[in-house]
């Protein structure tokens, strides 16, 4: 049985690691484009809880696709800020990730379309190329690692990015702008490490979201990751708490659910 779950938590490493030889980034040569319709969609769809009223796109597909074909159309282009850039892959991934929801919905999970193949870890919903930005095929994997990772290095990221699922930070209720991108990032550190359903933190001992374990390194650069947590606890942790991960939920994050 200990075998057995090496070898998973090997090929889940392979995953999100994403090891591919696919280049990072494709580029664009026109202005940044708006994020206003996708801001009218969350402000409108998106609760209180940050679950989301799936059926409430849908009913608005054509306003939400032709948002997606912006996106699609517009790749960053070297005379975009670093903040245009980061705002836009962040839209990119959760905006096609709710694309991929409404596209099969109704159902319970975004697990449940992963594929059936014989590395259920490796070959996933996550890793299948099957949206266009600039022309090129892209999949939620290459937005998240080879780009949101790897070319800003900004840990915030994972607290703005959802996946679609209860235990994910949850999907900001307004589109992500490059000009003020810094404090939407930093209210969703704080909103996400302070939220006792996704981490519990005392003094002397935490059970942190199993994000913390999965990317443990993109918050330890330069410091502990007890000292990343207390730049936004509300609870200040000893260097020498307790350290635990949670079980991660992916039941999806239905508004019609709650």
């Amino acid at each position: 049985m200990k075998r057995s779950i090496n070898i998973s938590v090997f090929f889940l490493f392979l995953a999100l690691t994403s090891c591919t030889n696919e280049k990072a980034t494709v580029v664009g040569d026109g202005p940044a484009p708006s994020h206003g319709t996708w801001d009218e969609l969350l402000k409108e769809y998106v609760n209180e809880d940050g679950f989301i009223d799936y059926k409430g796109i849908i009913s608005e597909r054509v306003k939400f696709e032709s948002y997606l074909d912006l996106l699609s159309n517009n790749a960053p282009a070297n005379s975009w800020s670093e903040n245009e850039k980061l705002a836009y892959w962040i839209n990119v991934y959760n905006a096609f990730t709710v694309k991929l929801i409404i596209d099969n919905y109704p159902l319970t999970s975004i697990k449940d379309l992963n594929p059936t193949l014989s590395i259920p870890t490796v070959n996933t919903v996550w890793t299948k190329e099957w949206f266009k930005i600039g022309g090129e095929n892209f999949s939620l994997d290459r937005v998240e690692h080879k780009i949101l990772r790897d070319e800003f290095e900004e840990p915030r990221i994972h607290f703005a990015i959802n996946c679609a699922s209860f235990s994910c930070p949850v999907l900001r209720a307004e589109a992500f702008k490059a000009e003020k991108i810094e404090a939407q990032l930093t209210e969703q550190a704080r909103l996400f490490i302070n939220d006792p359903q996704r981490n519990k933190i005392t003094e002397n001992a935490v059970e942190l979201s199993k994000i913390f374990s999965w990317f443990g390194g993109d918050f330890k650069k330069g410091q502990t990751l007890i000292q990343f947590l207390n730049k936004y606890s509300e609870v200040k942790i000893s260097d020498n708490a307790e350290v635990d991960f949670m079980d991660y939920q992916w039941s999806l994050n239905d508004a019609s659910k709650k």
